[in-house]
């Protein structure tokens, strides 16, 4: 059975960094091109960023485009996102997720989306 487990959240300053991480378990991750998306408060989802499978090519909203990372670890079947000099507007609920039924940013994220979703991590952004 699939299952990825996202970690990391947290409250955080304004300006401050968190990493998330997301353990995959039940399928080959090296094969799978992987991605985060979140949800703020009172808000629909809204896609984060996403990651080949090699690493290669990664993509990422221009909301997070210069300030988040993504990366893996193939031989750890985890999944990374560092956030650097976060904003209010960045608090939310973040999850890992695969197997995407559109193309990255194509269209508004819903629960349909994705073949498979962590449980995710609370982010809070306040000073």
């Amino acid at each position: 059975q699939v299952q990825l487990v996202e970690s990391g959240g947290g409250l955080v300053q304004p300006g401050g960094s968190l990493r998330l991480s997301c353990a995959a378990s039940g399928f080959t991750f090296k094969s799978a091109r992987m991605y985060w998306v979140r949800q703020a408060p009172g808000k629909g989802f809204e896609w984060v960023s996403g990651i080949t499978t090699g690493g290669a090519y990664r993509y990422y909203a221009d909301s997070v485009k210069g300030r988040f990372t993504i990366s893996r670890d193939n031989a750890k079947n985890t999944l990374y996102l560092q956030m650097n000099n976060l904003k209010s507007e960045d608090t939310a609920v973040y999850y890992c997720a695969k197997d995407p039924r559109v193309d990255f940013g194509a269209s508004i994220p819903t629960k349909d989306t994705f073949g498979s979703w962590g449980q995710g991590t609370q982010v809070t952004v306040s000073s």
